[in-house]
C-alpha cells in the first residue's frame, strides 16, 4: 500500500464497469427513431423517451444534453452523472429498448448529483419495468 494514493485499477476491472459499446445509441437515425416513435416520460431536469426494440436483446442507451443547458463543463457533468447513473442501475433498465434522456434547460442551474438524477430517474425506470412485465404476462395468458 502506497499512503496518500488510491490503489491502481487494472483495466480489466474498468472494463466490467464501463457500458459497453454496443450499450449505447450512436446513431442519429436510432435516435430520431427514439424520439418519434417512443414514449416519453418527463421529470423536473430530464426528459426519457423509451422506445421498445422487441426481439433485440439489448439495452442501449443515449443522452442528449444541448448547448442550451450550460457551457462545456455543465454539459459533460450531466453526462458523466447519466452515465453514472445508467451503470449503477442496469438491472432497472427496461429490456430490449433504448433509452434516451435529453436534459431540460434549466437541468443545468440545478445542483444535480447522482442521489438527486436517481431520485428522478429511478421511478420512471421501475414504471416502466412494472409496465413491460405486465404487457409480457397478458402476452403470455392469451391462447
Amino acid at each position: 500500500l502506497r499512503r496518500g494514493r488510491p490503489l491502481p485499477c487494472t483495466n480489466a476491472m474498468m472494463a466490467s464497469q464501463r457500458l459497453p459499446k454496443e450499450g449505447r445509441v450512436r446513431k442519429h437515425a436510432d435516435y430520431a427513431l427514439c424520439y418519434e416513435q417512443g414514449r416519453r416520460h418527463h421529470t423536473g431536469n430530464f426528459i426519457l423517451f423509451i422506445f421498445p426494440r422487441p426481439g433485440s436483446g439489448k439495452i442501449r442507451v443515449g443522452m442528449a444534453v444541448s448547448r442550451k443547458v450550460g457551457n462545456a463543463v455543465t454539459r459533460n457533468r450531466l453526462k458523466r452523472l447519466l452515465r453514472e447513473f445508467y451503470r449503477l442501475h442496469q438491472a432497472l433498465l427496461p429490456y430490449d429498448s433504448d433509452i434516451v434522456t435529453v436534459a431540460k434547460k434549466h437541468a443545468g442551474q440545478s445542483c444535480l448529483d447522482l442521489a438527486l438524477v436517481s431520485a428522478e430517474l429511478e421511478p420512471v425506470l421501475r414504471r416502466q419495468q412494472r409496465r413491460q412485465r405486465e404487457q409480457q404476462e397478458t402476452q403470455s395468458c392469451l391462447p
